[in-house]
């Protein structure tokens, strides 16, 4: 062996001895093993990443691949003949001798699969060092996940726990736990863990996660390269294009993979958060370009979770139609009156409440062009629907309905991004609220799920909201909570309105019970600096500096109880 050879097997061998000495000082393998029957053991992959000077060993690919394509540097590589061939079994021995006294403790799970890839003359080389099964544990681990969805799942009447789902999501989909896989069996479990689940939207949330994830995960590695080539775009994103001669999925067992595909395309669509869509879109084109006819009726007409009536509606009045798969519902007002647009809203409503991607938008015909007065709003088909609606005062009940129905944190409108995103039911709050007191519960409501991280249409709908409604005892409570959800840039001109101390104590009132970083922020929006609050604090007298020091006081309350 070559001195070159002899100094990369000698830098890869210390990265691989440097992992498992790494891991055998942990002291939480067994707690961390106990907390679910369906895991029998921790670590079950690692990558080895060799590039001339650096050897790394970690449990998941770091993706350090950026500098591959560059300009190759005056460093001596081996071939990757000697590479193959001279230094990787020598690293296989050396994972084979460290791995064997650890095969059965919970340190190494059922499987355990060592992968590299190396820098060489020719390029990078990727080959599997090790895949190892240990078959014991495999029979036990799949005696335990049977065990558990029949005493958990088929006759549980209990929520299980998520992190059971984040194992067994991904067990269901292992090939070498289940070689065959039955699509209907094992979405039904899935489904199962949600319905289980449904009384608690956090919980629930965290499982559709998982399973999202499972196979998503899946998908990408397991299933889809049997027919498509993966690149990454210069964005980082994934790629695929078909493989020549890649067989069309036809029979009974080429389909069950591909209807799992649908499944997880249609979960991503209706569950997973805005920016994910794209993936389930893309599955479901990779379904349709592999030959799958339900992929192309999902596209055309829907997932099919709907019944046809409630997706299509036609009459002299209007046509509506909704695409769950893209969360598109098309409208077409024939007749622009109350009861056209009563319908539609029935129509949004009843299929929002029954699951309906509520990042949707509306690709409206109608005649009308109306808009809320306020600005920076997307000038959107979506927009102008509601807009429309709320022309007709006897709508304005339905409108209500529609916006508690459709309010949903960490989603907006899908025709709406950047400054303009705002969260599915802003347009009909928005212009009940400026309406009608009768709506300003709504507009709390609605502010207590407003994400101002990604969305900021709310700091314009309090400029709009103070201009009609001006600063009231009974306005002072929603523009609290307006402002608790706008952002830093928020600035409103009503000091003066402030000057009236029963504004102020109503003021004082709502804010007190509040945490000091929200009283801070709602106070920065009406005056500015607290420095210039306590300014006037101190030129003030009697009742109005009283107030005014209360409010400075509760910027700075350190108990978080309400109590300076």
């Amino acid at each position: 062996m070559s001195t070159l050879q002899e100094q990369v097997t000698a830098e890869m061998s210390a990265a691989i001895h440097a992992w498992f000495d790494e891991r055998l000082q942990r002291t939480d393998l067994a707690q961390a093993v106990e907390r679910t029957s369906l895991q029998v053991g921790i670590f079950n992959d690692f990558m080895l990443d060799y590039k001339p000077g650096r050897a790394t060993a970690d449990d998941i690919d770091l993706g350090l691949d950026f500098d591959d394509a560059a300009p190759r540097k005056t460093v001596e590589r081996l071939d990757e003949a000697q590479m193959r061939d001279a230094v990787v079994p020598q690293l296989t021995a050396v994972v084979q001798a460290r791995l064997a006294p650890l095969v059965d403790t919970r340190m190494i799970d059922y499987r355990f699969t060592c992968r590299g890839k190396f820098q060489t003359a020719q390029g990078k080389l990727h080959m599997t060092l090790l895949d190892y099964v240990n078959e014991p544990k495999r029979q036990d681990l799949l005696a335990r996940i049977h065990a558990y969805v029949d005493q958990q799942l088929a006759h549980g009447t209990q929520p299980t726990k998520p992190l059971e789902t984040f194992f067994l999501a991904r067990h269901l989909l292992d090939p070498l736990l289940f070689p065959k896989p039955d699509a209907a069996w094992t979405i039904a479990q899935y489904e199962r863990i949600q319905a289980l689940s449904k009384a608690s939207p956090d919980a629930l949330a965290e499982h559709r996660h998982n399973i999202i994830r499972a196979i998503t995960q899946w998908a990408e590695d397991d299933f889809l390269p049997q027919f498509y080539d993966r690149s990454l775009s210069a964005y980082r994103a994934t790629e695929y294009s078909l493989k020549a001669g890649a067989p069309p999925a036809t029979g009974a067992d080429a389909l069950q993979p591909i209807d799992l595909l649908l499944y997880g395309a249609v979960m991503i669509l209706r569950h997973d958060a805005s920016y994910a869509k794209s993936k389930g879109l893309k599955f479901l084109e990779i379904a349709r370009e592999l030959g799958s006819e339900r992929a192309v009726r999902m596209l055309q007409e829907g997932s099919g979770t709907f019944g046809n009536a409630e997706v299509h509606l036609k009459n002299t009045l209007l046509e509506c139609r909704a695409n769950d798969v893209f969360a598109t519902m098309t409208i077409h007002i024939a007749s622009e009156e109350a009861e056209a647009y009563a319908q539609a809203l029935a129509f949004i409503t009843h299929l929002l409440r029954n699951g309906f991607p509520p990042s949707y938008q509306i690709k409206l015909k109608s005649k009308v062009k109306d808009y809320l007065p306020v600005k920076g709003l997307a000038k959107s088909d979506t927009h102008r629907f509601f807009a429309n609606a709320l022309a007709f005062p006897a709508l304005h009940m339905a409108l209500e309905t529609y916006a508690r129905a459709a309010i949903a944190q960490y989603e907006f409108y899908a025709d709406t991004e950047g400054e303009k995103n705002c969260m599915p039911g802003s347009y009909a709050a928005f212009g009940l609220g400026l309406l009608d007191a009768r709506h300003f519960p709504l507009v709390q409501d609605y502010m207590a799920q407003v994400d101002e991280e990604h969305q900021s249409v709310q700091d314009q709908f309090t400029a709009a909201f103070v201009a009609r409604h001006g600063i009231t005892p009974q306005s002072i409570p929603v523009l609290v909570a307006c402002l608790r959800a706008c952002t830093d840039d928020v600035k409103l001109k009503v000091q003066a309105d402030f000057e009236d101390v029963g504004h102020l104590a109503c003021l004082y009132q709502q804010l007190q019970p509040l945490e000091d970083y929200l009283v801070e922020h709602v106070l920065y929006a009406i005056w500015g600096k607290l420095e210039k609050l306590a300014a006037l604090a101190r030129k003030a007298d009697g009742r109005r500096q009283e107030l005014l020091l209360a409010l400075l006081a509760a910027a700075h309350k350190k108990d978080g109880n309400g109590h300076a």
